[in-house]
């Protein structure tokens, strides 16, 4: 049975006026439950992460003066959101989900968190409305706890992690694999292990060929035993801010590449949805649902 990370905390963090980038989190679920895809038993709620997990990946000042709501004006910009407790507590449960994802992984294949992918977080700083990097800490969870010896990062959200590249720069037992766009954000990147950059307007033939090409070969040469897979669908056409031109099925197509390979090669895989910015909600929630729905396919 697939697991899906899920707390109604994801979708009303902010204050009126700031909420349209989180209805998805609670209209994904919805649209899931209400379709038959999946069931309430296969929903849970993730407690918060604690402190000392947290600090396996973030510096302790950084998260001492996030905690306490202590960040200057300009940091808090560079993060998008306005601060606040709730916005911080939101943050710590995604980071459990997508630990609880992973290790639920390791059980059923994969599992999925409805929020996650906050891949612009890096150790001292947030940005890019990303505060703390779940991947990177469930990732950090699983080396500490010598659950994973080598652990893959496929990356093809638009934008570059570049907070995921950063924090694994110098971590040989995590490689990170970045498929975005290159006139994209953030404008000045980091240097992942693997970087490939996306012309603007590509199409879904280019993309999926380029992403089959790249992931077999890392397969192939990596053998990893465990992969996070952030699962933006800011690649859309619809989207305002992605500049590529992949249509609702070449999406999904992407999803089936990754997530074929997985099951194939018996490699637990844990999903973040990442972005999504397509002005229409429907496009966003129905992009992310065919995450799950491929997801539900392949594993039952």
């Amino acid at each position: 049975m697939v697991h899906i990370a899920y707390d109604p905390i994801y979708a009303h963090p902010l204050p009126e006026g700031h909420r349209f980038p989180m209805l998805k989190y609670e209209l994904i679920p919805a649209q899931l439950l209400h379709e038959g895809s999946i069931s309430p038993a296969q929903i849970f709620s993730p407690a918060a992460c604690t402190e000392d997990i947290i600090l396996l990946t973030h510096d302790a000042g950084y998260w001492h003066d996030l905690e306490q709501l202590a960040l200057t004006p300009s940091h808090i910009r560079r993060i998008g959101f306005p601060l606040s407790a709730q916005l911080v507590q939101r943050e710590i449960m995604i980071a459990q989900g997508t630990i609880d994802c992973a290790l639920l992984a390791m059980q059923h294949g994969v599992a999925l968190n409805v929020a996650g992918g906050t891949h612009h977080a890096f150790a001292n700083r947030g940005e890019g409305f990303c505060l703390l990097n779940d991947m990177a800490i469930a990732a950090n969870y699983l080396l500490h706890h010598q659950l994973a010896k080598q652990i893959l990062i496929v990356d093809p959200d638009v934008h570059q992690g570049n907070g995921t590249a950063s924090i694994f720069a110098q971590e040989p037992r995590v490689f990170t694999f970045s498929m975005h766009g290159s006139h994209n954000y953030p404008f000045i990147k980091e240097q992942s292990d693997l970087d490939v950059p996306l012309p603007d307007g590509i199409g879904d033939d280019d993309y999926l060929q380029l992403l089959q090409q790249h992931l077999q070969a890392l397969l192939h040469r990596l053998q990893p035993d465990f992969i996070f897979y952030l699962s933006g669908v800011d690649v859309l056409s619809t989207d305002k801010f992605g500049k590529l031109n992949l249509s609702m099925a070449g999406c999904q197509q992407r999803d089936t590449i990754v997530l074929q390979a997985c099951k194939q090669q018996g490699i637990p895989c844990c999903i973040a949805m990442g972005g999504g910015y397509s002005p229409d909600i429907k496009h966003i929630v129905e992009a992310h649902c065919n995450t799950f729905r491929t997801a539900i396919d392949l594993f039952g």
